[in-house]
């Protein structure tokens, strides 16, 4: 289970790049929609990156693990703000995927009842 994170952000910083030079117009925007979300405002960019932590985890997303801790720790994030960062991650990972189980059921009794009539 152990991962070499930074080696990972290397790593991923060398394909992105060339996804970049292969969508540059693209990536720009998606670079913009990074800069935009990350400009200082009521929060600011320590808690952003927190945030986006959080995200992270509830998703899923290696490499997005591994940037955004990477940007945490720049933006002078304390170990203790990542557990209860973490915290949240967990809560929101587990009440989301509860939600859409819940419709999963639904959908798929809906869509049996539907072929059971047809038969």
């Amino acid at each position: 289970m152990h991962k070499n994170w930074p080696e990972m952000a290397d790593e991923l910083s060398a394909a992105i790049k060339e996804v970049r030079l292969g969508t540059p117009e693209v990536m720009k925007a998606f670079s913009g929609i990074a800069q935009a979300a990350l400009t200082g405002g009521n929060i600011d960019t320590k808690t952003k990156e927190l945030i986006a932590l959080a995200i992270s985890v509830a998703i899923r997303c290696d490499g997005c693990v591994a940037f955004h801790a990477k940007a945490a720790v720049a933006r002078g994030a304390s170990r203790e703000e990542v557990m209860e960062t973490m915290g949240m991650a967990l809560y929101m990972g587990a009440g989301p995927s509860l939600m859409y189980a819940a419709q999963a059921v639904e959908a798929f009794d809906q869509f049996a009842e539907e072929a059971e009539v047809k038969k």
